[in-house]
């Protein structure tokens, strides 16, 4: 599969999130789990990676920026400002904090330079919209590091059409990131032509849908007390026993194409138009291979119909996030479902 266009760059269509070598999914790798991770990523052709202050509270960029500072010409970087962790009650113990005033995202700026060991950052998303704060003055405040040669592109995470349209008048948007996959549908309402129609790229976050389209998390008990899908009102004891049924039918079409459930799914999000790139994460080398592995795959439009029918925003039981994290982002969302 051709190299894709995001902003100024063009990337593999498949990079990595660098989530998953923090604490969110249970237990992080050790570092040098995580430093043969990131290396094996580049071997295998990944050059788009996505990290965030918030993962670990800056634990992720250090990591990448001890790993593969010494490697930066052979990638694009990108972070994320306006979600982090912050001591507010001065016992060391972080909290995470929505602030995208100008003098925030500057500062968190700075400090992810530092973190990461590099110069500039190639393209630098606003993580979470702060509402209390126009996007407008947000995104002016990133436009000012373009300026200052600190950043080269601006992104948005989780935000609608109408307030990329808003950030899109006050400086080029490069891309924007948002969760998508066959069981998070969210982007066909609004934000994937919107996309298409002023030239920016869709970067699809989870398009595993947190492991569900793997075919090997069957057992939520399985999951550490800390796992955030526990949080999530899709694998909760009542709606995630109905989800796992629609399983069926999707691995069948796996083992007809003789690919893996993962690759599958990876496929299905690249098929879907060509602005799009994803970032599926992984702490396991495996994992990684077996998804890079999906840019081999061709999809017909039988099979696209049948991927369609068999998960989708109707059939999928109860929403992606519960009401704090949906609180929280801009994005369009269907009428009300159960769970």
């Amino acid at each position: 599969m051709k190299p894709r266009q995001v902003g100024p760059f063009q990337v593999n269509p498949i990079g990595l999130g660098c989530m998953n070598i923090c604490a969110v999914y249970g237990p992080p790798p050790s570092f040098d789990e995580a430093e043969r991770l990131l290396l094996t990523a580049l071997d295998e052709g990944v050059d788009f990676f996505d990290t965030a202050a918030l993962y670990g509270f800056g634990e992720s960029e250090r990591i990448i920026g001890q790993v593969l500072s010494k490697h930066r010409s052979r990638f694009t970087l990108a972070s994320k400002c306006g979600l982090h962790g912050v001591d507010l009650k001065g016992d060391g113990k972080k909290v995470r904090v929505i602030d995208g005033r100008p003098e925030t995202l500057k500062a968190n700026c700075d400090n992810s330079l530092r973190s990461l060991k590099t110069d500039v950052i190639d393209l630098y998303y606003l993580h979470r919209w702060d509402k209390k704060v126009p996007i407008e003055d947000s995104v002016g405040a990133l436009s000012d590091l373009v300026r200052s040669g600190k950043i080269r592109s601006i992104g948005l995470s989780e935000v609608s059409a109408q307030t990329l349209r808003k950030a899109h008048r006050e400086h080029p948007i490069a891309a924007l990131q948002t969760e998508y996959s066959l069981w998070t549908r969210n982007p066909e309402i609004a934000v994937l032509k919107a996309c298409e129609e002023l030239g920016i790229a869709f970067v699809a976050f989870s398009p595993l849908a947190r492991k569900f389209l793997c075919n090997d998390l069957h057992d939520m008990a399985s999951l550490s007390d800390k796992d955030w899908r526990h949080t999530s009102p899709r694998f909760n004891a009542d709606n995630y026993p109905l989800n796992l049924r629609l399983l069926d039918s999707y691995v069948q079409i796996a083992k007809e194409l003789g690919c893996s459930p993962a690759q599958l799914a990876l496929a299905w999000v690249l098929h879907q138009a060509p602005h799009i790139v994803t970032i599926p994460g992984t702490s396991r080398i495996d994992h990684l291979k077996d998804n890079m592995g999906a840019l081999a795959l061709s999809l017909s439009e039988d099979v696209l119909g049948r991927l369609n029918q068999a998960i989708n925003h109707h059939n999928v039981v109860g929403k992606r996030y519960n009401a704090q994290a949906s609180s929280e982002v801009d994005t369009e969302d269907f009428p009300a479902q159960s769970g």
